[in-house]
């Protein structure tokens, strides 16, 4: 018996032995792996993390924050088609020989608490932050390696901006922190030099655009990377197809980074992560690929300007509408505000963004993690929006956002189909909600008659119907 169970435990452990021989053999699994063609990156998905986000707050923030005119300022100013109005502007407040320049010990930063702004932000109910590490006139935000004497560390404020909000947005909060970057400078010497020889050359690139890119993600490690100021030259020029292998195949983000589609004059609306097509895109229907409306809060201005008005910006209605069509369309709000040249968010700003975080935090079950649905918005009553959500049980659950209470407190939906075990209710109001049918098939919604007191928001309010027939 002791020499039986002897050879069948040999046995037994040979076994054993060969199965983890085999075992070892088998290979790891791997990443996908990019090349550097854009038929390769655009094969990429999209990071569930972003797909799932749909509202980030986006800062411009830089030495125009100091004249707080216009982000393009200098260029307006300097260009080849200079416009008369910011010309006369520098005349007004300027000394003569005043220059661009000047502008950097002007830059102090000195009240800015990136602690606070994370706060802000992180009451907003956004998701992720996207801020200026260089805007197209060529300062950086960070002590870059590549930008001598015209950074926030040797220049102005004598901090790394970057990596305090960075710090501070990581300490504090669960949200994703990304960086814009411009590719072009309006007048550095090497982007012009290259720009006279049609972008033969690529002195510009070689010694500060990529650089900098490489050295931004090593040491910031941004889960956005927002580029722009791509439109004088394409993509091989930018060599944007080499720098977005890198960053998806072996960057401390590549598992997790997400892209927007300004990569060269080739590449806008076509290539790339998400597609932002133009500012302030905002389609009105549900579209093919994911992308983003980049918007700015101040409707006429992407910087913090001396000169607005309450007027100038964006109301809640607004604000609320804009979200619900844009992601009931598939996409994201990156809803842009410019800090002052002191580093504070303007009170009027940090109101609207408190006031969005109260709306989502009641009607972000209707926004988060959504997806369309057969349409964006009702074929009978206007400025209704629908998204829809896989519940736990496997059904969809569909939203219907209503930018205006209805009239007689009566609402006809021409898309939900009635079903029997169709049912109505209201983010933030615990009642069922009751509905009849109209002799078209349509749904006729009976809204609630709710105290003032009472109700679960003040701007828009969503609807949730579950067991629909068309779900």
């Amino acid at each position: 018996m002791k020499t039986y169970i002897a050879v069948l435990t040999i046995i037994l452990c040979t076994c054993v032995q060969a199965h983890w021989q085999v075992v070892q053999q088998w290979p790891a699994p791997t990443s996908p792996h990019y090349e550097p063609t854009w038929e390769s990156l655009d094969q990429r998905p999209i990071p569930q993390w972003y797909q799932e986000a749909k509202f980030g707050i986006f800062l411009h923030w830089g030495l125009f924050s100091v004249p707080a005119v216009k982000a393009w300022l200098w260029y307006l100013w300097k260009g080849p088609n200079p416009e008369m109005d910011i010309v006369q502007y520098m005349q007004d407040n300027y000394p003569p020989d005043w220059t661009y320049a000047d502008f950097g010990p002007l830059f102090k930063a000195e009240f800015f608490d990136p602690y606070l702004w994370a706060d802000i932000f992180n009451a907003s109910g956004a998701r992720y932050v996207v801020l200026t590490s260089k805007h197209h006139e060529g300062f950086c935000m960070w002590p870059s390696k590549y930008s001598w004497n015209w950074n926030s560390m040797d220049v102005g404020p004598n901090r790394d901006l970057v990596g305090d909000l960075a710090s501070a947005i990581r300490a504090k909060t669960n949200l994703k922190f990304g960086l814009y970057h411009s590719l072009f400078e309006f007048f550095n010497p090497l982007y012009l030099a290259d720009k006279k020889n049609s972008f033969t050359t690529q002195d510009f690139v070689r010694s500060k655009t990529m650089p900098e890119l490489y050295e931004l993600v090593n040491r910031y490690k941004p889960e956005v990377v927002w580029s722009d100021g791509d439109w004088e030259a394409d993509s091989k020029y930018w060599n944007s197809t080499n720098f977005l292998s890198w960053l998806y195949n072996d960057s401390p983000v590549k598992d997790t980074v997400v892209t927007n589609d300004r990569w060269g004059s080739d590449t806008n609306c076509k290539h790339g992560g998400f597609f932002t097509c133009n500012d302030k895109y905002n389609p009105g229907t549900v579209q093919k690929h994911k992308f983003e409306d980049a918007t700015i809060m101040d409707k006429y201005g992407w910087s913090y300007r001396d000169q607005v008005k309450a007027s100038d910006i964006n109301t809640m209605d607004e604000l609320t509408q804009l979200l619900a069509e844009v992601v009931s369309c598939g996409g994201n709000l990156l809803l842009n505000v410019g800090p002052t040249k002191e580093g504070r968010i303007a009170a009027i700003f940090e109101e609207r963004l408190r006031q969005m975080g109260q709306w989502l935090g009641v009607n972000g079950e209707a926004i988060y993690a959504t997806t369309p649905w057969i349409r964006a918005n009702d074929t009978v009553t206007p400025g209704v929006w629908y998204t829809s959500k896989k519940s736990d049980s496997g059904d969809t659950d569909v939203y219907a956002i209503v930018l205006d209470w209805p009239q007689n407190d009566t609402l006809t939906l021409g898309v939900p189909g009635i079903a029997a075990g169709t049912k109505v209710s209201m983010l933030g109001y615990s009642r069922p909600v009751s509905f009849t049918r109209n002799p078209q098939g349509q749904m006729v919604v009976n809204m609630p008659v709710i105290p003032f007191y009472q109700m679960p928001c003040d701007y828009a309010w969503a609807l949730k119907l579950q067991g629909l027939a068309n779900a």
